[in-house]
């Protein structure tokens, strides 16, 4: 037996016990514009979720498409602006965000774990009353410091989360493939950013795992180095302390509001690296920070 095949047996043992540990268990990934990466990182992605439902992983993917917004938002000369790091949405540019999300963008995430031999389904939060969402403002100081409310036009946060139609996908063993859209009590749309739509339906689902795959390693400590696991009150102290800051803030704060909700644990991760979210699930060193309860 040659070197190669004997590490390949070990690494099949060494994953047995997590095997176990997330047979039948509901894992929801956050699949990053950014992490979406070129053709190969995206078909590798889809390797990755269809091996999890194949080992008896439930995986549910929501998944977000900044960049290929910005994409088609150039090529129809439609200019973007951002507060806060939340995109403001009039009615011309809501039609382009949910036209590429729920549109390319969900159908080649779900072809991509189709074509690994996983059969995935592609829905928006529209979908089957999945996101019930409410209008989002926010405050910020103009130039004499004073607070006003700014008006971000058709952007939403969940309000609720009806599961019922994952929890009808799952128990077909179909691979949920959610786009971040929701829908307001009197029908609006809303665009709601993907970390959050994430967090509320693992929340709602009380899945084992939340896997936030970004462009990023996870939480840096002060020093700079990667921390591998973290509890909700050291991240709370962390952000108060000021070396969480930034981008991260609303990512952690996803995290810790998923854990509140029932989630056993939720990574932030690179989804860049290759077999990002295998490593993370089926080793023990991990591959991101977990935060925990």
């Amino acid at each position: 037996m040659t070197d190669d095949a004997l590490d390949q047996m070990a690494t099949l043992a060494g994953a047995l016990p997590f095997l176990k540990r997330y047979d039948d268990q509901i894992v929801v990934v956050k699949y990053g514009g950014h992490a979406m990466g070129e053709e190969e990182t995206a078909l590798r992605f889809g390797r990755d979720i269809a091996l999890l439902e194949q080992v008896g992983v439930n995986p549910v993917v929501v998944h977000g498409g900044g960049p290929q917004i910005n994409a088609m938002l150039k090529r129809l000369d439609v200019k973007s602006t951002f507060v806060q790091g939340l995109r403001v949405t009039d009615a011309e540019m809501l039609d382009v965000v949910e036209m590429v999300l729920a549109g390319p963008v969900n159908k080649q995430v779900a072809e991509a774990i189709t074509r690994a031999g996983a059969m995935a389904v592609g829905i928006s939060g529209k979908d089957g009353g999945l996101v019930r969402a409410r209008k989002v403002t926010r405050r910020v100081k103009d130039e004499a410091g004073v607070l006003r409310e700014i008006d971000l036009g058709f952007v939403g946060e969940p309000e609720r989360i009806d599961p019922k139609i994952l929890k009808l996908l799952i128990g077909a063993d179909i691979v949920p493939v959610v786009a971040p859209v929701g829908v307001g009590a009197d029908g609006q749309t809303f665009n709601i950013n993907a970390d959050t739509v994430a967090g509320a339906i693992a929340g709602a689902l009380e899945a084992e795992r939340l896997l936030m795959l970004t462009d990023v390693r996870g939480v840096l400590g002060p020093d700079g180095k990667l921390i591998p696991e973290m509890t909700v009150a050291q991240v709370k102290q962390g952000i108060a302390d000021g070396w969480i800051s930034g981008g991260m803030i609303p990512k952690v704060e996803t995290c810790i509001y998923a854990v509140e909700q029932g989630v056993k644990g939720a990574v932030i991760l690179d989804g860049r690296v290759p077999h990002a979210v295998l490593v993370e699930l089926f080793t023990d060193g991990g591959a991101g920070t977990l935060i925990r309860p």
